[in-house]
């Protein structure tokens, strides 16, 4: 199956423009393609696996692609999609954001810019063609080929019309359509990947190699356009968010237990179809998981091996073993087999007590560290074996906590009920 049929069968494609045109071209030739990626944070978040992956699909099937890091563009900011005007950064925070997003970019796509090898994906930053460009440069050369009239027909600023919409951001469709043509004449790129709120920008691309190579209407231009479908998912909550926020790429930000329990917890009417969008598994065991889910969904194979291979995609074999022994030892309750690593990333976010490294009556201690409200709560909930002790039911209103209790004589983790979670911290 060639790359575009594949993209289709998955539910990949949005938009294309000249589909026919792009088959053949993708039959005949190695094609150089594109997705930009703007440096508004630290870090990507999961929203930009989808575009990230296309790369990759691009590549397994033989073509050239390239990564572009908005090192120029971040200083502007997209309006598309976003009903206000976006917080400006400073050029230095966007140079750092660009940075860091060109190395997770490297990571995660297992770029070696030391291979020679034509469809290793490359990585570009446009601030190197859009840093040198003097305003007389952008209006002569790019604001020409627009009317006002053009552009605001475009759904990224028709949207904003209302509400309003600096000149800055108006700008933005110039400033991707200058990145289109020079990856054109400079890289050969023919094809353009993104979002579908981006198929204004990608269109305007295409209008502007048009126009700036005179290339007449009813003659054929060899570049096209590609937008891959909004995610959205069966709930109707926004795909990428928790309670917590967003989910980034980032271990420092989403640890990778984090992360796997995110794939884990995907809704069944979700999850075949998110196998489809993101990992690179064949048809066949698609179908089989598809299978699995309608007849046996209480064992969540579909989800477990999403969570695998988006764990492996983004954080390696390493760090998905640690998320799985971590998901294992929360469901069996074997809490001392794990390490303080292990701990620091399962238990990141629950309530956590600080205290001395010595003995403490365990009815003294749920009270101090909030966990009951009351010594008498405290002593009800461990006759009632609502309390467990790293994994352990403790029953005994008498008990002490000791060095024995303690995780590498840094932490006990203590459970109330079925899932009320405390970390107990000893300095």
């Amino acid at each position: 199956m060639d790359v575009l049929q594949d993209l289709k069968k998955r539910g990949l494609i949005q938009q294309v423009t000249d589909e026919k045109g792009l088959q053949d071209h993708l039959n005949n030739d190695q094609v150089a393609m594109y997705c930009g990626f703007d440096p508004t944070a630290d870090s990507l978040h999961i929203g930009h696996l989808l575009p990230l992956t296309m790369l990759k699909r691009f590549q397994l099937a033989g073509h050239q692609p390239i990564a572009l890091i908005g090192g120029g563009t971040g200083m502007i900011g997209d309006p598309s999609g976003r009903e206000t005007e976006r917080s400006l950064n400073t050029q230095q925070t966007v140079h750092n954001y660009a940075k860091s997003l060109e190395k997770q970019i490297k990571n995660i796509l297992q770029i070696d810019e030391a291979d020679d090898v034509s469809t290793t994906i490359r990585t570009r930053n446009n601030y190197d063609w859009l840093g040198e460009m003097t305003i007389i440069d952008f209006l002569r050369d790019a604001g020409k080929h627009f009317t006002v009239n053009y552009m605001l027909a475009k759904e990224s600023v028709s949207a904003r019309i209302e509400q309003g919409i600096s000149y800055t951001e108006f700008s933005y469709m110039l400033l991707q359509s200058v990145d289109f043509l020079n990856l054109y004449e400079k890289d050969g790129v023919t094809l353009q990947i993104g979002g579908s709120d981006q198929w204004g920008n990608i269109t305007a691309g295409l209008e502007f190699i048009r126009r700036s190579r005179n290339i007449a209407e009813d003659e054929t231009i060899k570049a096209f356009g590609l937008t891959v479908p909004l995610i959205t998912k069966a709930d109707g909550s926004k795909f990428g968010k928790t309670a917590g926020g967003a989910v980034w790429l980032d271990p420092e930000k989403t640890t990778p237990y984090e992360f796997y329990q995110f794939w884990y917890n995907t809704d069944d009417r979700d999850v075949i179809k998110f196998i489809k969008y993101f990992t690179f598994l064949e048809f066949a065991e698609i179908d089989q998981l598809k299978v699995e889910v309608a007849e046996r969904p209480g064992e969540r194979a579909a989800q477990k091996r999403l969570a695998e291979e988006m764990t492996t995609l983004v954080h390696g074999e390493k760090a998905l073993q640690q998320a799985q022994k971590i998901s294992e030892a929360l469901f069996s309750g074997h809490l001392k087999e794990l390490t303080l690593s292990d701990i620091d990333q399962g238990f990141r976010d629950v309530p956590t007590y600080e205290t001395e490294k010595n003995d403490h009556s365990l009815v003294d201690l749920l009270v101090a560290a909030k966990i009951s409200s009351s010594k008498r709560q405290a002593r009800e909930d461990i006759k009632n074996g609502a309390i467990y002790i790293n994994g352990d039911r403790e029953q005994s209103i008498d008990y002490t906590i000791t060095k024995a209790d303690r995780i590498e004589d840094t932490f006990t983790i203590i459970r109330r009920g079925r899932r009320n979670y405390f970390l107990i911290r000893y300095k």
